[in-house]
């Protein structure tokens, strides 16, 4: 039971989510965006970031993505939706490295 609860938690979060947007935020409110399980909610998130980085969660807010019309050749299509993920790292934390020592 508990092991199958870790291995949701590891597939939680997809990747993170860059943009200006988003390195201004990093900055100013130490928030970082990662993409999500369309099913997800905000207490996995919060799980999720604190088990695989270490870092303790203040907040999470959540933002679903409809994905955008684009044409493939002759065809109309739409890319995919998905969902965003702010979260707000607790006073004290540092920030997530994610490229690690180069």
């Amino acid at each position: 039971m508990i092991l199958d609860v870790k291995e949701r938690l590891m597939k939680v979060i997809i990747a993170p989510h860059a943009s200006e947007k988003t390195a201004r935020q990093e900055e100013l409110n130490r928030e970082v965006t990662f993409r999500v399980l369309r099913d997800a909610n905000k207490k996995e998130i919060a799980d999720a970031v604190e088990l695989l980085f270490g870092r303790k969660v203040e907040k999470v807010t959540v933002l679903n993505q409809n994905g955008k019309r684009r044409s493939f050749g002759r065809h109309m299509g739409v890319k995919q939706d998905w969902k965003k993920a702010y979260v707000t790292l607790a006073d004290g934390e540092d920030e997530i490295d994610f490229l690690g020592d180069m």
